[in-house]
């Protein structure tokens, strides 16, 4: 039965984005409704509640730390463009002996956290958790539609890691799903996915969780309900995301710190609010001498704080306000 509803509910959304495109719900929308609310009818208790696991579980605890180097370990000189390297098919930039750095679009994959804080290092972690292949997606797609807005992009990202179902999703969030990612894609927005709390069980939830998680499970519940509503603005979204002011700074791990890459490289990231970092990338002569093709792709790359109490951004490709104009000084061979 259960492998029956998943096929109904893929059936209907592949006549839904195929039939009427990106924008037009009409009655369409309705039956994508029915199909997914058919999935998720069952009322949730509290161990199910608290059984249920976060969209992307990447913490500090899963940086691996060995090789690291404090800001000033590496003598920084001759920095180029990274956007300016070949491309790699696959996506991304193939890497090149030298330093170099681009200031990206990111985004904020943790609600109810506070915005990067000055002295605060970012380290480099893998995208990790359940829904990790649904964000790679979006991240990847969104390279091939800039029409789309980084902020809409943003909000579908807040909603996936609010465990919203799809089948609340409305409005323009909907649009944004539907334009980004697959049919089958689309169906993996149900399974796993909390909905709506009513408040008594949110309050009961919350009050078993580590304090230190509490402002996020509730940050993630209002999200959830502002997507079914399908009327509310990004700067509301973004109140309950984003808590106002700082967090305190975590001395042991200093801004700029390099992380060595599982790939040979070193990165490191100064953050400028949520939505943008500038990412520098140091490849040692040594790496290339091997032969092999290294490639930066950002969108499986998560900038991750040590200070818990921040956003894990999400990378991307996509760089902010690039000069195609400057000439590459490295020969790339």
């Amino acid at each position: 039965m259960k492998n029956l509803k998943l096929t109904t509910l893929t059936f209907i959304l592949f006549l839904f984005c195929n039939a009427i495109g990106h924008a037009q719900f009409s009655g369409w929308k309705q039956k994508v409704l029915e199909a997914g609310a058919a999935l998720g009818s069952q009322k949730l208790g509290l161990t199910e509640v608290l059984k249920k696991p976060a969209a992307i579980t990447t913490s500090f605890e899963d940086v691996d730390r060995n090789g690291s180097k404090f800001p000033n370990d590496i003598t920084v000189k001759n920095v180029q463009p990274l956007y300016l390297l070949p491309k790699a098919s696959t996506g991304g930039f193939v890497l090149c002996e030298g330093f170099y750095e681009m200031t990206t679009k990111s985004y904020c994959l943790k609600a109810g956290t506070y915005a990067p804080s000055k002295g605060d290092g970012y380290m480099y972690v893998p995208i990790l958790g359940p829904q990790k292949d649904i964000v790679i997606a979006i991240l990847k797609s969104a390279e091939k539609h800039p029409e789309i807005q980084q902020n809409d992009i943003q909000v579908l990202l807040w909603t996936i890691i609010a465990r919203a179902r799809f089948a609340d999703y409305s409005g323009q969030v909907k649009a944004t799903a539907v334009t980004l990612l697959t049919p089958m894609q689309l169906t993996q927005l149900e399974g796993g996915m909390l909905g709506v709390l009513p408040k008594s069980l949110m309050e009961k939830a919350k009050s078993k969780l580590p304090a230190t998680v509490q402002d996020a499970f509730e940050a993630e519940n209002n999200i959830r309900k502002m997507v079914a509503s399908g009327n509310s603005s990004f700067a509301e979204m973004e109140k309950y995301a984003i808590i106002a002011g700082m967090a305190a700074a975590r001395t042991d791990v200093p801004s700029g710190t390099w992380t060595l890459h599982p790939d040979g490289y070193y990165v490191r990231y100064d953050p400028f609010g949520y939505s943008k970092t500038k990412v520098q990338i140091y490849v040692p002569k040594e790496l290339i001498a091997k032969g092999q093709t290294i490639i930066y792709d950002a969108t499986d790359d998560i900038a991750c704080p040590a200070n818990t109490g921040s956003q894990r951004l999400a990378q991307t490709n996509e760089p902010i306000n690039p000069k195609y104009d400057i000439v590459l000084k490295t020969s790339c061979q």
